[in-house]
C-alpha cells in the first residue's frame, strides 16, 4: 500500500469484538428511518444546517485572520452565513431544540471560539472595525456623499427612537447602517464609536420582537447623540 494513500475503508481496531447478541436483534432488511415525520425531518435538517454554518464561520474567521481571503469576500460570506443562521433559528421549533449556542456546542462537542464571538456580535469584523480604505478628506465628491449618507443614517436612527420604534428587528438594521456608513467615511476612532458597537451587540442578543425598555431607550438615545457629535468632530 502506498504510504500516503488513505485506505478505502475504515480500519477496525484489533481489540474490537463483534457483539453477536446485538447483531441478532437487528433486521438487516428493515429500512432505517432518520425521522418519523416531515416536521422531524425538517428539524433535523435545520439543525444540521446550523451546525454546518457554525463550523464554516469558524473556518472563515481563521482564514480572514491569516489574510487567506480578501476583505470583500470575507464580508460577503460572513454576512450571508450570519443571515442564514438567524433565518433558520427564527423558526420556533428549531430555536426550541437548539436552546442556545453554548448548549448546542456542548451537545455536539465542538470548539469554535471565533465563530462564537462572531455570532455574539452578529456582524462581520469588517463592519465593526473601521475600514483602512476610508478617507477623512472633504476635498472629493465621493467622500462628501459618504458623509451625507452617514449623517442621514444617524438622524434616521435617532428619529426611530423618538417615534417609539424599540423592537430589536426595527433598531438593529438601522444601527447596522450607521456603523457601516461611518466606517466608509473615517478609520479614526471617536467619542461614542465604541458605544455603537456595544449597542449592536446588545441588540443582537435580543429576540426579534423583543423591545428595548424605556430607560434603555433613553440611554441609547444619549449614547447615539454623543456618537453623532463625536463623528462630526472628526470631520472638522
Amino acid at each position: 500500500m502506498h504510504p500516503n494513500r488513505q485506505p478505502a475503508y475504515a480500519p477496525t481496531p484489533h481489540s474490537y469484538i463483534p457483539n453477536t447478541a446485538l447483531a441478532a436483534t437487528i433486521n438487516l432488511d428493515e429500512e432505517i428511518k432518520l425521522a418519523e415525520s416531515r416536521a422531524e425531518r425538517f428539524l433535523q435538517d435545520s439543525l444540521a444546517e446550523v451546525f454546518s454554518i457554525i463550523i464554516t464561520l469558524d473556518q472563515l474567521e481563521r482564514a480572514y485572520l491569516k489574510d487567506a481571503i480578501s476583505e470583500s469576500d470575507y464580508t460577503e460570506t460572513c454576512d450571508r452565513l450570519l443571515k442564514q443562521y438567524k433565518a433558520i433559528l427564527a423558526d420556533e421549533s428549531v430555536a426550541r431544540e437548539f436552546v442556545d449556542l453554548e448548549t448546542f456546542k456542548n451537545e455536539w462537542d465542538i470548539e469554535v471560539p471565533r465563530a462564537t464571538e462572531r455570532l455574539r456580535i452578529g456582524l462581520p469584523s469588517t463592519v465593526t472595525a473601521p475600514s483602512h480604505n476610508a478617507s477623512t478628506s472633504n476635498n472629493n465628491g465621493t467622500n462628501g456623499t459618504l458623509i451625507l449618507e452617514a449623517t442621514q443614517d444617524f438622524i434616521t436612527f435617532l428619529d426611530a427612537l423618538k417615534l417609539g420604534l424599540l423592537a430589536k428587528d426595527q433598531l438593529h438594521p438601522l444601527l447596522s447602517d450607521v456603523i457601516q456608513s461611518v466606517n466608509k467615511v473615517t478609520d479614526r476612532d471617536f467619542e461614542g464609536r465604541g458605544k455603537i458597537v456595544q449597542w449592536l451587540i446588545a441588540l443582537n442578543q435580543m429576540k426579534a420582537t423583543e423591545e428595548v425598555s424605556e430607560d434603555k431607550a433613553r440611554e441609547l438615545e444619549l449614547d447615539m447623540n454623543s456618537a453623532y457629535q463625536g463623528f462630526k468632530a472628526t470631520l472638522a
